[in-house]
C-alpha cells in the first residue's frame, strides 16, 4: 500500500473535516493527488464524504489498529504466551504470512493482524470478505508437543475462546456452531480456519486464524454467501474498539492454547454445550456428494458431532462437512 495513502487516511480517521489545502500540505502533494488518493479508498469501501468549503471526512471514525495498545491491554498471563506481535496494512491472508515465516522458525505464539486482505480464506475454500479497517483479521501461530491427529478438537477449544472473549466485551446472545462458526440469531459474526504443520508422529504447529465482523460495510457485506451480521449492529454502537477486542480475542486464544496442550477438550466441553447454537435442533450435514440429517445432540468427549438420525446416533469428524439448519 502506498505510504501517502496510509497516512491520508490517518488523518481522516478521527471523523473530523480535514481540507484538501491542509491534507495537501502535510502530505507534501498536490490537491489533485489527494482527490485521486481519496477516490482511492473510496474505491475499496471507505465512505469519504467531500464537502464543498469544508473538505473531506469519513462518514464512520476509523480504530486503526495499533500494536502497542493491543499488547498493553493483554491479560498477564496471555502475554507472558504470546510473542512477537505485527500489524500490517495489508496482506494477502495473515494465515498465509504466518506460515511463511512459521518455516524460517518463528516463535511460538507469534501474531499477525491485518486491516485488510487480499486473499483471506475461510473453510471449504471460501474467501474471506476483509474489506480496509472495518473488522479484525488475524492469525497467531502455536506449537504442540503434539502430532496434528491429536489437535481435532482445537478448532471448538478455539470457538469458545471467541465465545468467552464476547463475553468480556460485553456481548450477549451468541453461539457457536460446529465445528467453527460464531452466530448471532443464526446469523454469522464470526469465524476460525486453522492449519496444521508438522510431523505425523511428531511436534506441530498450527496458524489459528479468526475472523469477525466488527463494522462490515453493505457494500462488501452484498457479496456475502450466507446471512451476516456484526458487532457495530448487536451492540448498536457507532464505534467498537477493535484494538480492546483483539487485546481479549488474543489473550483467551493463548488461554485456551495452553489449556488444550495441557489437557485437551476436557476443559472446554461446559463451555460448548452452554454456547451451542444448534443443539436439539434439526440439522442437515452436507459434503460432496452425501447429505444426512437429524436431530444434533452436542459433541463427544472428542470433538465429533453426533446426531441422532433415521438409522440411529452418529459421530461425525470434523473435515471437509458443511453444517447447515434443515
Amino acid at each position: 500500500m502506498p505510504a501517502r495513502a496510509a497516512q491520508l487516511l490517518e488523518r481522516l480517521a478521527d471523523g473530523g473535516f480535514r481540507s484538501g489545502e491542509v491534507l495537501a500540505a502535510e502530505l507534501g502533494i498536490s490537491r489533485a493527488a489527494v482527490w485521486k488518493l481519496v477516490r482511492g479508498w473510496q474505491a475499496r469501501g471507505l465512505d469519504i464524504q467531500a464537502v464543498r468549503g469544508r473538505g473531506y471526512r469519513l462518514a464512520r471514525p476509523l480504530e486503526l489498529l495499533d500494536a502497542g495498545l493491543i499488547q498493553a491491554r493483554l491479560d498477564e498471563t496471555a502475554a507472558a504466551r504470546l510473542g512477537p506481535l505485527e500489524v500490517l496494512a495489508e496482506t494477502d491472508s495473515t494465515n498465509t504470512r504466518l506460515a511463511q515465516l512459521a518455516r524460517s522458525g518463528l516463535p511460538a505464539g507469534a501474531v499477525c493482524l491485518a486491516e485488510s486482505q487480499r486473499a483471506g480464506r475461510g473453510r471449504l475454500g471460501r474467501q474471506w470478505i476483509s474489506p480496509y479497517a472495518a473488522n479484525l483479521y488475524l492469525s497467531v501461530l502455536w506449537r504442540f508437543a503434539l502430532p496434528p491427529a491429536a489437535l481435532a478438537g482445537l478448532s471448538l477449544a478455539i470457538g469458545v475462546a471467541l465465545a468467552r472473549s464476547l463475553e468480556r466485551f460485553g456481548v450477549g446472545g451468541h453461539g457457536l456452531k460446529w465445528p467453527n462458526d460464531l452466530l448471532w440469531d443464526a446469523r454469522k459474526l464470526g469465524g476460525v480456519l486453522l492449519e496444521f504443520g508438522g510431523e505425523s508422529e511428531g511436534c506441530s504447529h498450527v496458524i489459528i486464524g479468526v475472523g469477525v465482523n466488527v463494522a462490515m460495510p453493505e457494500s462488501a457485506g452484498g457479496t456475502i454467501d450466507q446471512p451476516w451480521i456484526d458487532l457495530a449492529t448487536v451492540l448498536g454502537r457507532t464505534h467498537v474498539s477493535r484494538n480492546r477486542l483483539a487485546a481479549l480475542l488474543l489473550s483467551e486464544i493463548a488461554i485456551a492454547c495452553a489449556a488444550f496442550g495441557e489437557s485437551g477438550l476436557d476443559s472446554f466441553q461446559s463451555d460448548w454445550q452452554r454456547w451451542d447454537a444448534v443443539a436439539g435442533r434439526p440439522v442437515r450435514l452436507l459434503w460432496p456428494g452425501h447429505v444426512v440429517e437429524g436431530i444434533a445432540r452436542g459433541i463427544a468427549a472428542d470433538g465429533e458431532l453426533q446426531l441422532d438420525t433415521a438409522s440411529g446416533r452418529r459421530s461425525f469428524a470434523i473435515g471437509e462437512l458443511s453444517l447447515r439448519p434443515a
